[in-house]
């Protein structure tokens, strides 16, 4: 599927933990992760409900159509609910997300997470991020 290759390229690109889409379902949780792809021994979040996107700051801001780049999200935000997050989402330390618009609205949310540490981004990375998610917003 294109959807898949799109994302583990990315995933290679960027040599991040895990690379996933949301997609807007309608009568679905809020954005739920339709498809990923992961780095050896990274847990999916396919079946991960327990965190309100809604009130998340991240989603916040890609809801508004803005891409998100954090080096270190242990100093992202004060929010407790983000930090939840975090752990559940197994111990975000970085993160790329960039929404995915079609016909000028939000139709996908593309993260790229770096797990266990920080990192900086380069340039290229979060470039491909937006790459990426021009052309799944052409196939969604």
């Amino acid at each position: 599927m294109q959807i898949d290759a799109i994302l583990s390229d990315l995933l290679s690109a960027t040599g991040a933990s895990r690379v996933t889409l949301r997609q807007n379902v309608p009568g679905e949780y809020a954005f739920p992760v339709t498809h990923e792809a992961l780095a050896p021994g990274v847990s999916s979040l396919r079946d991960e409900h327990t965190v309100d996107l809604r009130t998340q700051p991240v989603a916040l801001e890609v809801a508004a159509g803005r891409q998100v780049v954090q080096d270190d999200c242990a100093t992202a935000y004060d929010d407790p609910a983000f930090h939840g997050m975090r752990e559940v989402y197994g111990g975000l330390a970085a993160q790329v997300v960039t929404p995915v618009m079609r016909d000028g609205a939000v139709a996908g949310i593309v993260s790229v997470h770096q797990l266990g540490t920080r990192r900086q981004w380069t340039a290229a990375e979060i470039e491909a991020c937006r790459t990426a998610a021009a052309r799944l917003g052409e196939l969604l």
